[in-house]
């Protein structure tokens, strides 16, 4: 039986996506199968396929894309202890590099670790934006470690990974100010910020009108880089993505984050879940798309501004 994707067979503009027929697979030992029904377009999707990380991907074309994943658990590989069932909602984190399929595919199997119940109350399409996005700030605040209390400034505030991090760090009992254009700040205050300065290039001068002794540390989601830095206070920390790092300078410290730390921690992932439920986490969908609308969806992406992720629908 052919299974249905959305990929691509080689680098280049949104156009080069299109849906695909791939080969059946069945859960091996220590593996899941889910019949995926949304899968969400993340920045490192999108970087992909333009070509811009080098050819990871591995096997041959088509490749599929994405790196969450929403559907209904189809199978259960051998040796595998879940308290999940046959037909239950899931969600899984993906890891679209290598041999095997993203999550554009309406059928996919991954390591069991990887695969948690689906927030209750969440439809597919919203539950799909949980696991890369919301690792990958669970990851940010811990490679940081701030005491409850501390000041933590968020670029990016009104992105998805941006209002993830603000979210949990204000469950974690820190102090946020978060970036935002006019027409988001009220969004970003809504998402948790306890002050917000506007977004640009000037940013770490605005949080220094905030909090002139500079903020405890910097969760730079919007990677701007070397520009947050001067908002840091001598010995202060920042938390970076797409693997940043600066020369030490003032005692600053530098976390490049990478979600593949997190890939395989099923406990961080299910409590993710529990705060999405709880309210802690708003899981924000801004659009959904059929997968032969794939490319109209990564152009979409592709011109920014979108407030929630764009979802494809199997």
């Amino acid at each position: 039986m052919a299974v249905r994707a959305v990929g691509f067979h080689q680098a280049g503009g949104p156009e080069v996506l299109q849906v695909v027929d791939l080969p059946e697979r069945h859960a091996g030992p220590g593996q899941m199968r889910i019949r995926v029904h949304a899968a969400d377009i993340n920045p490192s999707d999108v970087a992909t396929r333009q070509g811009a990380v080098p050819r990871a991907l591995g096997g041959e074309p088509p490749y599929v894309l994405g790196w969450d994943a929403a559907g209904t658990l189809d199978e259960i590989g051998e040796g595998v202890e879940t308290d999940l069932s046959l037909g239950d909602r899931v969600v899984a984190i993906v890891f679209p590099y290598g041999p095997h399929p993203g999550g554009y595919a309406e059928s996919l199997v991954v390591p069991a670790e990887q695969v948690v119940r689906a927030p209750v109350g969440a439809d597919h399409a919203a539950a799909c934006t949980l696991p890369m996005n919301g690792l990958t700030a669970r990851r940010m605040l811990d490679l940081l470690d701030l005491e409850p209390g501390a000041t933590l400034a968020v670029t990016g505030a009104a992105g998805q990974l941006g209002g993830f991090v603000m979210q949990l760090a204000k469950a974690d009992g820190l102090r946020v100010i978060g970036d935002a254009a006019p027409k988001d700040r009220d969004l970003v205050r809504d998402l948790g910020a306890d002050e917000v300065v506007d977004r640009g290039d000037d940013v770490a001068a605005r949080i220094r009108e905030a909090v002139p002794d500079g903020v405890d540390a910097v969760a730079d989601c919007a990677v701007q880089n070397d520009l947050v830095v001067p908002a840091v206070r001598d010995g202060g920390r920042v938390s970076t993505v797409r693997g940043f790092h600066a020369d030490a300078e003032r005692g600053i410290t530098y976390h490049p984050v990478m979600v593949t730390d997190y890939l395989r921690d099923h406990a961080k992932l299910d409590r993710l879940r529990h705060q999405a439920e709880s309210g802690v986490l708003t899981l924000r969908v801004a659009a959904t798309y059929k997968p032969e609308q794939a490319p109209e969806a990564h152009r979409r992406f592709e011109q920014g501004g979108v407030r929630g992720r764009l979802v494809i629908e199997f």
